[in-house]
């Protein structure tokens, strides 16, 4: 059976390790006979994540070496999210919607939520937009409450990839992005015990 992306994680992540880092594409030029500076801020914005899975026997980490070989590099994709933090730390209820077309840059006008609730997204909380090959990651940056009618405005990051449809279903359980790795090269690691170490570290696949 040929091989389609995005990939999934063949079996639950195991974990040791789990960093996330965000990429921002911001120049700054300075004067050096007034000091002042003048920033220029780019659209250029991404996730990048470094991933150690627990130590684990031979039978299960074949299947992540297989997972990382079928990637082959920088050419493959798969979808990925935090797993430590599944779930919003704010109220998060409702069928959360984005409400109108045409949307973008880094304010995202929602609607669909439970009505009247404080915090309903906290500063933190991770989101999904779209899915399969379509699907983005972003991260609430400020708190947001619901207003009598359910509607909501969020302060995410990163921009917006592209403009949203009206009513596009908006994920906050378990959302995920799509990803790439970071380099060509993959490897793994086999101690006295017999026990495989496996580490990569990819980079938001745009």
């Amino acid at each position: 059976m040929a091989i389609t992306y995005p990939l999934s994680f063949p079996s639950a992540l195991p974990a040791a390790g789990l960093a996330f880092g965000a990429k921002s594409s911001v120049g700054m030029s300075q004067s050096p006979f007034t000091a002042e500076q003048q920033v220029y801020a780019h659209q250029g914005e991404y996730w990048l994540a470094d991933i150690s899975l627990a130590p684990m026997i031979r039978e299960r980490a074949e299947a992540w070496v297989g997972f990382l070989l079928a990637l082959n590099g920088r050419e493959g994709t798969f979808l990925f999210g935090d797993h430590v933090n599944p779930s919003p730390r704010g109220v998060g209820t409702g069928t959360p919607l984005v409400k109108g077309a045409s949307q973008t840059g880094k304010t995202l006008l929602t609607d669909g939520w439970t009505a009247g609730q404080t915090g309903i997204m906290k500063v933190g909380d991770w989101l999904q937009l779209g899915s399969g090959a379509s699907s983005r990651l972003h991260k609430v940056v400020q708190d947001a409450d619901s207003d009598d009618s359910g509607n909501a405005t969020l302060e995410i990051w990163p921009r917006l990839r592209s403009s949203p449809d009206d009513n596009a279903v908006i994920t906050v359980e378990s959302p995920k992005g799509l990803w790439r790795l970071a380099s060509n090269t993959r490897h793994w690691d086999m101690g006295a015990a017999q026990l495989y170490g496996i580490q990569f570290n990819c980079l938001e696949a745009l």
